[in-house]
């Protein structure tokens, strides 16, 4: 009895990657992001102050008849407020009442501020604008975490209070 040769038969791969490699140039080429996905509008928590000095203290502002409802708080605000919109928008940095031009001079300054031993603040409410985007947000609470409190630990306490946008801003 003859022994039949076995048949192999063999797939032309070459034309089905040409394929591939087609439809990925031509997704990659007509691939058009929406811009609006580099803006998210955040909506952010109200703020909740923490009296540290005495953990059984109550919450800022609950008692009516206190005059002075922030006495014992030790909070540093932090100002972030934007005019303009998307990447053409200029944003303003201020700690306390004093202006800051950007992150590095908010990063140096707040690093002065928690340097100092007789430093009383051991928590930060950042005020922002509602129109701020949230990857300026971002940078600022990344420099506040970044910061260390003279006891040796990082500042953890962070607030946010938002801000009405002032009519043209």
């Amino acid at each position: 009895m003859a022994r039949r040769s076995e048949v192999t038969a063999e797939l032309n791969t070459s034309s089905m990657f040409d394929m591939g490699f087609q439809l990925l140039a031509f997704f990659i080429l007509t691939f058009r992001p929406n811009p609006i996905e580099g803006q998210v509008s955040v909506r952010l928590p109200p703020p909740e102050a923490v009296a540290v000095r005495d953990p059984n203290a109550q919450r800022a502002g609950s008692d009516e008849s206190n005059p002075n409802p922030i006495q014992g708080i030790n909070t540093l605000t932090i100002g972030v407020f934007a005019s303009g919109e998307g990447s053409g928008q200029r944003v303003t940095y201020r700690v306390g009442e004093a202006d800051v031009g950007s992150i590095p001079a908010l990063d140096r300054r707040l690093q002065t501020i928690f340097a100092d031993a007789g430093n009383p603040f051991d928590q930060v409410i950042i005020q922002v604008t509602s129109n701020v985007l949230y990857e300026k947000l971002m940078e600022v609470v990344e420099v506040c975490t970044r910061q260390t409190l003279p006891s040796g630990q990082k500042l953890g306490k962070l607030s946010f209070v938002e801000v009405p946008v002032e009519p043209g801003g």
